[in-house]
């Protein structure tokens, strides 16, 4: 069943939060030793967890939209009495001693964590030990590895992850799961290991659009540890993505900068999604800027690695990976110039991109360049992401497209920064009348 639909039957006493538990924690014994998506998971605690929500209910408590429902949570993000170890073992045994804003909020609305999902190293590059549960042999994506592959393997309903660069997107598509950003400043980041600032953004994992639109609304809102989030109200993202749009929603498409990175496989299942939509495409020209976007995003994230992981370098160099060592050596040599200058370019390309959102509810464009590569090789290149994270706009990846290898490829959409409700129901619609592999 979905997240929605357990959380609407244990609200209504239909279904005990502990049964539900139980089935879930069956499931974990049964494919974690293959897909090892969890850092931290006590099935006693869960338990416990499940039967005060269970006891809440019985006694007549607002139970909220996720009523009992279990989430998984990146283990870079704090839960209170919960390890967060960030992927590091020069953070092993850190202990939260505080929920972070946003997992406060998930228990505001019913929901609670279950358990820590693996992250790779600092939420940088370097893999951790998940495998992709539709293929051992493959990576699941990083940094939300543990997320992404907790969902697509049944494990849970639902999960939390982050994204600086691809690490909800690109894990969602190899996963074969739905993996929506927000708009940056969405949701509070308080309590959630900071790597770059201004573009580090809160993500969600979920089996269907209207799931993830449940876990994200539960999660947005201000945060005033945050400045980077507004007190502004939520908006209705649950409400707005069930509903139908008005008419056919119109979609974009460019070849993006990196066009011919994208492995052929990916670009004939790209190509034929196009063919069915049919009216429903059209072709745009990105502004001219977009192609830059790339080397900005790079200056920016890079820059802030090395001022965020300087203790780490400077007291435990010898435990890091030879890539994170990298990004903190080349952000070293930054100036101060070329990082400002890089990040005023934010604000003038969500200009440029305006009139294209006139014209169209959604750009379409591939999630990743291809199905997750052999896990030998690495969590794969996040480039199909790099724009849209770094000018903040909401994007999705949804389970559309198979590879040539029988593997997921996930069909990315990206919408003005601010119009997330309306993406997701672009979104809905668009799984709908596109169903994914072996949904008919």
């Amino acid at each position: 069943m979905s997240a929605a639909e357990a959380a609407r039957d244990i609200a209504a006493g239909r279904l005990a939060a502990e049964d539900y538990v139980r089935a879930l924690l069956a499931r974990i014994d049964e494919r974690e030793p293959e897909v090892q998506a969890w850092a931290w998971l006590d099935a006693a605690h869960a338990l416990r967890e499940a039967r005060q929500s269970d006891a809440w209910r019985e006694d007549g408590l607002r139970v909220g939209p996720l009523a009992g429902v279990p989430v998984g949570v990146k283990d870079i993000i704090d839960v209170q009495g919960m390890p967060t170890e960030d992927g590091t073992v020069l953070h092993a045994g850190r202990i939260a001693q505080a929920d972070a804003a946003l997992v406060a909020r998930l228990r505001a609305a019913g929901g609670w964590p279950i358990g820590k999902t693996v992250t790779t190293e600092l939420a940088t590059y370097a893999p951790g030990k998940t495998r992709n549960p539709h293929d051992a042999r493959h990576t699941p994506g990083g940094s939300s590895s543990g997320s992404a592959a907790a969902v697509a393997a049944g494990m849970v309903p639902l999960a939390i992850g982050t994204q600086t660069n691809g690490s909800v997107i690109r894990p969602a598509s190899f996963c074969g799961v739905v993996g929506y950003k927000p708009s940056f400043g969405a949701i509070g980041r308080s309590g959630v290991l900071s790597q770059s600032p201004p573009l580090d953004q809160v993500g969600v994992f979920a089996r269907t659009v209207e799931d993830a639109a449940l876990l994200a609304e539960a999660l947005w809102g201000h945060d005033p540890r945050d400045a980077a989030t507004r007190p502004l109200p939520a908006p209705p993202l649950s409400r707005v993505a069930a509903s139908d749009p008005a008419r056919p929603p119109r979609l974009g498409w460019a070849r993006m900068p990196w066009w011919d990175r994208v492995a052929p496989d990916a670009q004939a299942a790209f190509g034929a999604l196009l063919d069915r939509l049919g009216d429903l495409q059209g072709a745009i020209e990105l502004p001219h800027a977009a192609a830059d976007a790339i080397a900005w995003h790079r200056t920016v994230m890079e820059a802030d690695i090395a001022g965020s992981f300087e203790a780490e370098y400077e007291r435990g160099r010898a435990q890091l990976s030879d890539s994170l060592i990298g990004q903190v050596e080349r952000g070293r040599r930054i100036t101060a110039v070329d990082y400002r200058k890089a990040l005023a370019r934010v604000a003038p390309l969500n200009e440029a991109f305006a009139p294209l959102f006139e014209r169209f509810d959604a750009i379409l464009a591939p999630a990743t360049l291809g199905t997750a590569p052999l896990a030998a090789d690495g969590t794969g290149d996040p480039i199909a992401c790099t724009l849209w994270t770094f000018c903040g706009m909401p994007t999705i990846s949804l389970p559309l497209l198979v590879g040539a290898n029988g593997l997921p490829l996930g069909v990315q959409l990206v919408a003005a920064r601010g119009d997330d409700a309306r993406l997701l129901r672009t979104a809905r619609w668009l799984m709908r009348h596109i169903p994914a592999p072996g949904r008919s």
